[in-house]
């Protein structure tokens, strides 16, 4: 019974990953290979494959690992499955994880002067709900393993984080969760964008305190 209730979690988080990586693709989200998603499994985890498009994954080639990274099943996973493990390590009541190169949030990664405590400020109750502070990390290359070292050091203590010329990941307890946060996320980067030549209101902390005594938000 317990191999049969295993197996349909599983099935069901595969399709899950396929259904939300055409919606990023729907969305515009998820240019060309870009982005990956993983979910964690109760005998290791699901990870998108390598140079896979988000809008055009095969649910049986999702990659199946186990904890010390070593493939179970289906394709060779993406090169950026560290960025993952280190949240997973990190924060052990994590469902599932994005990271995409969203066109706001990658843009946002590129500009100089951000506040390296939290890249967006709190313009909305919402980005500060689902996503909470957005520190930067700074830039490596491509598939370098350091920067799972940098991500590890601020998982424990936040969501998400920001990686400098490249783009956001995102936590979340499921991976429905993830999904609202990095939506919410890449709507937040366009807003700041749009109001960077205004004066911005943005949210009080005696606001954020509200915030956090009736949402629970990490700020």
């Amino acid at each position: 019974m317990s191999h049969i209730s295993t197996t349909t979690n599983e099935n069901r988080l595969r399709e899950e990953i396929a259904e939300i990586g055409r919606s990023f693709r729907l969305l515009g989200m998820a240019p060309g290979t870009s982005g990956n998603i993983s979910a964690r499994l109760d005998d290791g985890w699901l990870m998108t494959p390598t140079n896979a498009s988000l809008g055009a994954l095969d649910p049986a080639a999702i990659s199946k690992l186990d904890w010390d990274g070593n493939l179970l099943d289906g394709e060779p996973p993406t090169k950026e499955s560290f960025l993952h493990r280190a949240f997973y390590d990190q924060r052990p009541d994590t469902g599932g994880i994005i990271h995409l190169h969203a066109t706001h949030s990658a843009a946002v990664s590129c500009l100089n002067g951000l506040d390296e405590r939290s890249c967006l400020p709190p313009i909305t109750p919402y980005f500060v709900m689902r996503v909470g502070r957005l520190p930067l990390i700074p830039y490596y290359r491509p598939g370098d393993p350091a920067l799972g070292d940098a991500i590890r050091e601020h998982a424990k203590s936040h969501g998400a984080v920001l990686l400098a010329n490249h783009g956001p990941v995102v936590a979340g307890k499921t991976l429905e969760a993830a999904r609202n946060a990095i939506e919410e996320l890449e709507e937040t980067a366009k807003l700041y964008l749009l109001l960077r030549q205004h004066d911005v209101r943005t949210l009080g902390e005696a606001e954020i305190d509200e915030l956090r005594q009736a949402f629970g938000a990490h700020w």
